[in-house]
């Protein structure tokens, strides 16, 4: 049973993840390419077309659909723990707490500013440099955080594998 529950586990965070952390790593650039002036010709009064601000939407739904999913991540991996007989491990706890704070981040930081940068492109409003190179370090912090889960999860002091 461990093995199928580490399998889903991995599983699980390779597919919810993954896909939040490129999502949320490419939504800064992406943000600031969408040209805000009105397009040639356009007269003064229309809305911005459809596919303006497409992308980043599309970017912003991957990450809000994608950081739900991510939820079986550490649900996955407490039963493997519990299965595995290792929750009081300190490497463990460590990846718990540094899972906290990523998902905090996602849901306190990057998520919303997100939000905010969207509804200014949907509105044409001008966005600044600064936040979204706010919301870029928000998103590396995030990345650093998974990416360091990631390794204590392979390299797991006093593991048995030998690594």
């Amino acid at each position: 049973m461990t093995k199928i529950l580490l399998s889903l586990h991995v599983l699980a965070a390779i597919i919810a993840v993954g896909p939040v952390t490129v999502a949320a790593s490419m939504y800064p650039a992406a943000v600031r390419k969408v040209p805000v002036a009105q397009p040639a010709g356009a007269g003064a009064g229309e809305a911005a077309g459809p596919g303006d601000v497409s992308t980043v939407r599309l970017l912003h739904r991957i990450c809000r659909v994608y950081a739900g999913l991510g939820i079986a991540v550490p649900l996955l991996g407490f039963a493997t723990a519990a299965a595995m007989g290792v929750l009081g491990d300190a490497w463990l706890i460590a990846s718990i707490t540094l899972t906290a704070a990523a998902a905090g981040l996602l849901i306190a930081f990057v998520l919303p500013r997100q939000e905010e940068l969207l509804e200014d492109l949907a509105g044409r409003r001008p966005v600044e440099h600064a936040r979204t190179a706010r919301l870029a370090m928000f998103t590396g912090l995030f990345n650093l955080l998974w990416a360091t889960v990631t390794v204590l999860m392979i390299v797991r002091p006093g593991s048995t594998t030998g690594a």
